[in-house]
């Protein structure tokens, strides 16, 4: 499984600084935008400089996140 620095690039030279999938101009934000109203495989349709590879990890490192932070929540309140 690839990493979060081999998946995700933050340049300033790169749409201002924010997070992009490396090698490409996609924003991250964008997948997440797009899953919204749609699922992966049409963001990758529409998004063909991302590979599936790459999404995937993205979403694994959000959910990662996300369950991290309920844990810590829930040992606060």
């Amino acid at each position: 499984m690839l990493t979060a620095r081999e998946v995700i690039v933050v340049d300033p030279e790169i749409l201002g600084g924010k997070p992009v999938f490396k090698g490409t101009r996609v924003a991250i934000q964008t997948l997440f935008d797009h899953l919204e109203e749609s699922s992966l495989d049409d963001f990758l349709i529409g998004y063909p400089s991302v590979e599936r590879q790459q999404a995937q990890v993205v979403i694994e490192l959000a959910s990662k996140m996300l369950n991290s932070f309920s844990s810590q929540y829930e040992g606060v309140a």
